[in-house]
C-alpha cells in the first residue's frame, strides 16, 4: 500500500535531506512524491502531484533517464530492506540530472516499485526514485581536499567520452553536459597547446600514467579551476591506434 510504503522512505527523506518521487512506468505519470520535494525544488505541490515526469526534467536530460531506469535493470525497493541506505547506494549505479533548472541538478538512484493506492485497486509498476540534491563541492560540508579528484575519457579527437560523476560538484557540470563536447572549449585559452603536447607525450610513454603540467578548467560559474593532471591511455588490440585517453584530475585548493 501507499501508505505503508511512505512509512518506509520518508525515515530515509529525513536523513538525508532527499526527496522521493514515484512514477508509473504505464502512464509516466508522477504516483506520488514526498512532502520535501516541493520546498526543494521551489514549486508548488500541486504542480508535481500528478504530472507526467520527463516534463519535469530538463529537456537534454530526457534521454538520460529514460536509458538508466528500464524496468529489467532496476533493483527493487524490498531488496534495501534492513541495509544502511548509503551502503546500499553504492552498489547502485545513479543518474543526475536536472530538474527544472540547468542549475538545480539532483543524483537519483532508481528501484522498482508496486503501489496500490486501496485493497480494491489494480497494482501499478513504478519506478521509485530517490533524489538527493547536488552541492557545489566549495560549499559547507566542503569535499576533503584529498578527494577533490575526478577523472574524464576522451577521443584521440579530444572529444569528451566519460565523466566521471565525482566532477559534478566541483565542476558543476552533469555528465551528458560534456560527453561528445570538446575538451579545448572548457580549457583556458592559453592552454590548448599544452593538450597539444599532451598528446605527444602519450604516444612517448606507451600507455604509461604520467604527470603533466597543470590546466585551467572552465567550470559552469564561468571561473577556471586549476587541476593537477595524470594521464594514459588505451590502445585497440586490433587495430593498434588509440581508442581513448583517461584523464585524472586534483584540484589544487
Amino acid at each position: 500500500k501507499l501508505s505503508h510504503y511512505y512509512e518506509k522512505v520518508s525515515h530515509y527523506n529525513e536523513i538525508l535531506n532527499t526527496f522521493s518521487v514515484a512514477v508509473s512506468f504505464l502512464s509516466g505519470k508522477v504516483v506520488y512524491i514526498s512532502s520535501q520535494a516541493a520546498t526543494l525544488l521551489r514549486c508548488k505541490p500541486e504542480r508535481l502531484q500528478g504530472a507526467v515526469f520527463s516534463k519535469l526534467l530538463a529537456p537534454q536530460d530526457i534521454s538520460t533517464f529514460y536509458s538508466s531506469t528500464a524496468p529489467c535493470h532496476l533493483p527493487p525497493w524490498s531488496s534495501c530492506a534492513g541495509t544502511s541506505m548509503w551502503k546500499f547506494f553504492d552498489g547502485l549505479n545513479r543518474l543526475q540530472i536536472a530538474l527544472f533548472a540547468i542549475d538545480n541538478p539532483f543524483r537519483l538512484t532508481p528501484y522498482q516499485l508496486t503501489l496500490r493506492d486501496s485493497d480494491t485497486s489494480q497494482p501499478e509498476p513504478c519506478c521509485l526514485l530517490i533524489a538527493e540534491r547536488v552541492h557545489s563541492g566549495y560549499e559547507a560540508p566542503r569535499i576533503p581536499a584529498d578527494k577533490i579528484i575526478f577523472t574524464t575519457s576522451h577521443t584521440p579527437n579530444c572529444l569528451f567520452q566519460e565523466i566521471d560523476e565525482r566532477a559534478v560538484p566541483l565542476l558543476g557540470y552533469l555528465p551528458q553536459d560534456l560527453v561528445g563536447k570538446p575538451v579545448l572549449i572548457y580549457l583556458h585559452p592559453e592552454d590548448g597547446l599544452l593538450m597539444v603536447a599532451i598528446h605527444k607525450k602519450i604516444l612517448q610513454f606507451a600507455g604509461q600514467p604520467f604527470d603533466h603540467s597543470p590546466l585551467r578548467m572552465r567550470a559552469r560559474s564561468g571561473e577556471y579551476l586549476t587541476l593537477d593532471t595524470s594521464w594514459s591511455f588505451f590502445i585497440n588490440p586490433w587495430s593498434r591506434k588509440v581508442a581513448f585517453i583517461v584523464g585524472r584530475h586534483k584540484v589544487q585548493t
